[in-house]
């Protein structure tokens, strides 16, 4: 099922009960934080998204915690588990392997192909422009959420940002927050890694003093959480969410610069950023459970606000996990394994454990077929997008339940030999990381918790796990119930 807009899923998600509104009157500056996090480390049934209907000193409604389930972000995504994107993704992947000179296999091709791509759909109009400023635009009509005691300030969390590369054209959507300074300027905290400041240096480079941008807020939800995903480079962000939808984006010009903005929006701030202006921006209670600390990045310059009537604004908070980003990151994993999978065959599951906030650890399971096969892998997923931010990489062989982290430190503490089976490189870090001397690099750490084989520089012989015969679990069973014990 594809979601329109942000109102049809805050409706699915209240017909589900999975939405609670709150009318009794609260603070956009940290009160709102406080009681989402709260909500957001709850479990089952108390863990719900907030439409917060009673903001004090605003008349627009604030939406949290939308995306803080998995259930939640199954239903954003239009499928009953995310696993099953995964499973899509797997046979679009096999396409350039299927045999086009056999009438059968292009029988194959043509549905696979007609569902996986949905190009973006160009209109005149949409929801977005139901009410235009272009005089006096401002941010402060708006319900932007001071998140923590030591932020620098108010910062919008969920944003769109829309840029241009000047040589090719092709359209970037990322996810950046933006420090507000005042009600025509903000941050716009784009990370020398991603593909927004990438666009930026490019108009840098060709001597232009600005590049435009537009900011879309509270689109529809399979939108949003494209323009987190880690894509392999070249793929579009807006036609990947057709790709979600199984429907096409409808994209419409905004008003004061060159760039489509998906039409049903509940907000589009449309403006530029200078090419040669920084300005300090932050701390911020981030996504690691620490401040990011204060740094120079470039200004957004708003030239224009568009919003729909009475419009619904959303945002997030992050912080010590599990939080609601936690969720998106978790999709990922899941979406993203079968592209892992297509570059290394080997790999059967990984998993990204949540206290590792997306680049700090990852797990990875393999089946393991010649010697030093796991450092291979290690060295292969740092090489590969955004995986090169990962601190940690442990691997494990193919029968380990990788979702388990208690029967994986069980393999790590029992398996390695520090020695044998630790690796230290030098790589890129995650430009939030504030663990390592420098910034935006350091040493990286892979374990090997894979049985070792003799040929791998183990002589000793390597013990049998201790697991029960099956017949004997069967009787057992059997007798279970008869027994009294739970």
């Amino acid at each position: 099922m594809a979601f329109n807009d942000l109102r049809e899923f805050i409706a699915a998600l209240e017909s589900r009960g999975w939405l609670k509104r709150i009318s009794q009157q609260v603070d956009c500056e940290l009160e709102i934080t406080e009681i989402t996090d709260r909500v957001s480390k709850m479990t089952g049934e108390d863990n719900v998204a907030l439409l917060f209907e009673n903001v004090k000193g605003y008349d627009i409604p604030v939406l949290m915690n939308a995306f803080g389930s998995m259930e939640r972000m199954a239903l954003a995504l239009g499928v009953e588990k995310i696993d099953d994107i995964a499973a899509e993704l797997k046979e679009i992947l096999k396409l350039p392997y299927i045999s086009v000179q056999r009438k059968l296999d292009l029988l194959q091709i043509i549905p696979t192909a007609k569902r996986a791509i949905h190009f973006p759909k160009y209109v005149k109009t949409g929801p977005c422009k139901e009410v235009i400023i272009k005089d006096a635009p401002s941010l402060a009509k708006f319900p932007v959420l001071k998140c923590w005691p030591g932020d620098a300030g108010r910062f919008i969390t969920l944003p769109l940002v829309f840029t241009k590369n000047p040589l090719t054209g092709k359209r970037n959507v990322g996810m950046y927050r933006m420090q507000v300074y005042d009600e025509n300027t903000a941050g716009m905290h784009w990370h020398i890694h991603k593909g927004g400041a990438e666009n930026y240096r490019a108009h840098h480079e060709l001597g232009r003093d600005r590049i435009e941008v537009a900011v879309a807020i509270g689109g529809d939800p399979a939108v949003t959480y494209a323009a987190t995903a880690p894509l392999p480079p070249g793929i579009d962000e807006i036609v990947f969410a057709g790709f979600l939808r199984h429907k096409s984006v409808e994209l419409v010009k905004c008003e004061t610069v060159d760039i489509e903005v998906p039409a049903h929006s509940e907000i589009i701030l449309e403006g530029y950023v200078k090419t040669e202006e920084l300005r300090r921006e932050g701390p911020f209670g981030d996504h690691t459970g620490y401040y990011s600390l204060a740094d120079d990045y470039p200004v957004f310059h708003l030239t224009c606000v568009t919003h729909r009537k009475n419009p619904i604004y959303p945002a997030t908070v992050v912080g010590k996990p599990p939080m609601e980003d936690c969720f998106l990151a978790k999709a990922s994993e899941r979406i993203f394994l079968p592209f892992l999978q297509l570059q290394l065959p080997e790999i059967v599951d990984i998993n990204l454990p949540l206290e590792g906030v997306f680049h700090n650890c990852a797990v990875i399971s393999i089946k393991k077929s010649y010697p030093q096969q796991a450092k291979k892998v290690m060295h292969a997923v740092w090489g590969m997008g955004q995986m090169m931010f990962t601190k940690m990489i442990i691997v494990v062989d193919a029968h380990v339940n990788i979702q388990d982290m208690k029967e994986v430190w069980w393999r790590v503490f029992n398996n390695i030999d520090a020695r044998r089976d630790v690796v230290m490189v030098d790589g890129p870090l995650d430009a939030l990381d504030h663990s390592s001397p420098q910034a935006n690099w350091g040493t990286k750490l892979g374990i090997d918790a894979t049985k070792t084989w003799p040929e791998e520089g183990n002589p000793r012989q390597w013990p049998d796990e201790i697991i029960m015969s099956e017949d004997i679990k069967r009787i057992v069973d059997a007798k279970w119930k008869e027994l009294g014990l739970g």
